[in-house]
């Protein structure tokens, strides 16, 4: 490995990819653990991939806007170092795959020249914050959320309270009470709203908390029906503390936000959020309403030209365009089918487009691309240059427009080949189920696996990635959920498990179900409505002979886009970091976080300050605990159960307790002397935890 340097003009973000590179190093020399080095590469977006040897590389596009020159610069990276192939995801992120580990810094570097960082885009962090894709444009939006957005993944990005928490958060912001960014599955989710105050208009949010998909869905709680738009941020900040201190870090199973509201209760986990409020950075904290600007529409004469397919041209118009609320000009969906763009086709996609659509580009939840401000005299090239790339199947956020996840493809997680099954469902319906590319209350949604990355949970019908055991062989199966999906304004429901087939029945599934909703639904009804009629025992009936296994033939044996016999093939999921329980690096993160207090303290960032010596009380805690076989799982109870092995055992003294000294954290304002103070005390107890180690070692050699 050659060694690597970059010149950028952000300092932050160029030793940040120094120090990736010189982790690498260390990692490739041994002098760092693996479950430490996993869990620092992930915080950087660089992801395991089911082959070895490979990364994933994610990167971190807020609301999922993208500009022409960023677009082009991630196709190049991506022939440079990847697979020639961009992945839309449903954060409204893109991967890269099949990267070699010692490119990754290079790789950074390079996006970090047009603005677009890998930071905490994988990990136990603040993932990417998603918006709905239409904020700016949407003719229903009260205000557009993409400012609200953009400010609170800057703000906490590289944010201490956030950078190691004990699992990820995901937030989103619809556009409206649509609720097409899904709040009710977030940890932290927001519908913009007005109210009128002494005759003027204030704006906010009604705040949706502790929702979360995977293999437990688990609805969010609405807590404000008014949150005001200066008071969100600093919520989200209190929030967060909580959660780092009081969440579980040893079972990652239960480590998610809504296991703590589980654990807890809801009423005091809000009540733990209040009482951090005086500690935080900001109380208030103003959004810059033009912090994302409305792009320029294009302005140069076009020459109107004929769809090469007009009837297929009138139907891809009723169902991808919509026209914006400013007034002339259109928003146009193309249809990306499972979220994967060749570089090539990325390339030829800008080249068409220039001048036909705005600069701003938005990835959308469903793995879409949006393009802004067509005029009505573009729509017809504009589809000529998605029919010639495969790009204008009509049908957005339709039957026919599913989402997917990557699956076995390069997951490491995945039991199934979801993409295949995606392309093959997906062909189907435009084929022999055409009445349903206008339907938009019935979606479909695969997942390679239980953990819901491509959104089953949540889908009308949804199919993660199992598999049944038939005559001693092992069976690739399809868990088929139904009837969950968006009712609107944070109110949702959770898809329910009818039954599980084997993978290559489902295309009977979703035959069998389409044909039955469209001959038996009244008029009106919609497959919510539908659903709860007939009831869940009802559609058990109609697909139990589909689960019959006595009837298997030998295709059956083989997954979708396979062609040896199905095995079970699971690696070491990295969805979230790891548990480090290394003292000898615990120590030494205590030392770092105490260093990076200090040039926090030398840059007047007192709640930075803080926090840092605050994790550096704990880590040396932890470390001290695990030399005595005392793993605790949530950092309030390494704080308990040191003042109960040492304090109270006599070999650490306090003024009071050890809990008391470390809980000032949230009974100060972030004032200049409060950080000098608790900075000065952490650094003792720093020093003290390492000597102490020594001795203990020494004791019992």
């Amino acid at each position: 490995m050659q060694s690597f340097r970059t010149e950028l003009e952000n300092p932050v973000v160029e030793q940040e990819i120094i120090e990736l590179e010189r982790k690498i190093r260390s990692f490739q020399k041994g002098e760092i653990p693996d479950e430490k080095f996993r869990s620092l590469r992930l915080a950087r977006g660089v992801y395991g991939q089911r082959q070895p040897g490979v990364q994933m590389v994610r990167i971190k596009l807020p609301f999922g806007k993208v500009t022409f020159k960023q677009l082009l610069k991630i196709a190049d990276i991506s022939d440079e170092y990847a697979s020639k192939n961009l992945h839309l995801t449903t954060r409204q992120d893109i991967q890269l795959h099949f990267v070699s580990l010692d490119k990754t810094p290079e790789l950074w570097a390079k996006l970090a020249e047009d603005d677009i960082t890998l930071r905490e885009a994988c990990g136990n962090t603040v993932r990417n914050v998603t918006a709905s894709a239409t904020a700016g444009i949407d003719p229903d939006e009260l205000f557009d959320v993409s400012p609200y957005a953009q400010k609170t993944f800057e703000y906490f990005l590289r944010n201490p309270v956030c950078a190691e928490m004990g699992r990820k958060i995901k937030m989103s912001f619809s556009s409206s009470d649509k609720d097409s960014a899904f709040s009710y599955i977030h940890d932290f989710g927001f519908i913009p709203k007005i109210r009128v105050v002494n005759g003027e208009e204030q704006r906010g949010f009604k705040v949706m908390l502790g929702g979360g998909l995977g293999a437990q869905p688990i609805l969010a709680y609405e807590i404000f029906d008014f949150l005001a738009d200066d008071d969100f941020i600093p919520y989200i900040e209190a929030t967060l503390r909580v959660f780092d201190r009081h969440g579980e870090r040893n079972n990652r199973n239960k480590a998610r936000f809504k296991y703590l509201i589980q654990k807890l209760g809801l009423k005091s986990v809000l009540a733990l959020i209040e009482e951090e409020k005086t500690a935080i950075k900001n109380t208030q904290v103003k959004v810059d309403r033009n912090l994302i600007q409305q792009p320029a529409a294009p302005t140069e004469e076009v020459t109107e030209v004929e769809a090469i397919d007009q009837i297929g041209f009138e139907i891809w118009k009723q169902t991808n365009v919509f026209e914006q609320k400013q007034k002339g000009y259109y928003g146009v969906y193309a249809n990306i089918q499972t979220g994967d763009i060749s570089t090539e086709k990325a390339r030829v996609l800008v080249a068409g487009l220039r001048g036909h659509i705005a600069d701003d580009i938005r990835i959308t939840q469903d793995q879409n691309l949006l393009f802004k401000y067509a005029r009505q005299e573009s729509l017809a090239h504009i589809y000529n240059v998605l029919a010639s790339l495969g790009f204008s199947k009509p049908g957005h956020n339709s039957t026919a427009d599913i989402t997917t996840c990557p699956g076995t493809d390069t997951c490491n997680l995945g039991i199934s080949n979801s993409t295949e099954m995606a392309r093959v469902l997906e062909n189907y319906i435009h084929e022999f189920h055409t009445d349903f590319v206008f339907e938009q209350q019935l979606k479909i949604k695969i997942s390679g696996c239980m953990n819901s990355c491509g959104q089953h949970g949540l889908a009308h019908i949804g199919f993660h990635g199992s598999s049944v055991k038939a005559g001693g062989a092992v069976i690739p199966a399809a868990q088929v959920m139904l009837a969950g999906g968006t009712i609107g304004d944070g109110k949702g429901r959770v898809a329910e498990r009818v039954i599980k087939v084997p993978t290559k029945r489902v295309l009977q599934v979703v035959d069998l179900l389409l044909t039955d909703f469209k001959a038996n639904k009244s008029a009106e009804q919609n497959f919510h409505d539908y659903y709860d009629q007939q009831t869940k025992d009802y559609f058990y009936r109609l697909l139990k002979p589909l689960a019959d296994l006595t009837t298997l033939t030998p295709d059956e044996h083989i997954d979708w886009g396979h062609e040896e016999t199905f095995a079970t093939a699971i690696g070491v999921g990295e969805c979230a970091g790891v548990i480090i329980d290394l003292v000898a690096t615990l120590l030494l993160e205590a030392e770092e976080k105490l260093d990076l207090s200090r040039l926090a303290l030398e840059k007047g960032q007192y709640a930075d300050a803080i926090y840092h010596a605050y994790s550096s009380f704990v880590w040396t805690a932890k470390a001290l605990l695990l030399d005595k076989g005392i793993n605790s799982s949530t950092q309030a109870a390494v704080i308990q159960e040191f003042d109960t092995h040492y304090v109270n055992e006599g070999l650490f003294s306090f003024p009071t307790s050890f809990s008391e000294r470390v809980l000032q954290i949230n009974k100060y304002e972030p004032s200049k002397e409060f950080a000098e103070a608790y900075l000065l005390q952490a650094t003792a107890f720093g020093l003290e935890g390492a000597e102490r180690r020594e001795e203990l070692k020494a004791v019992s050699q």
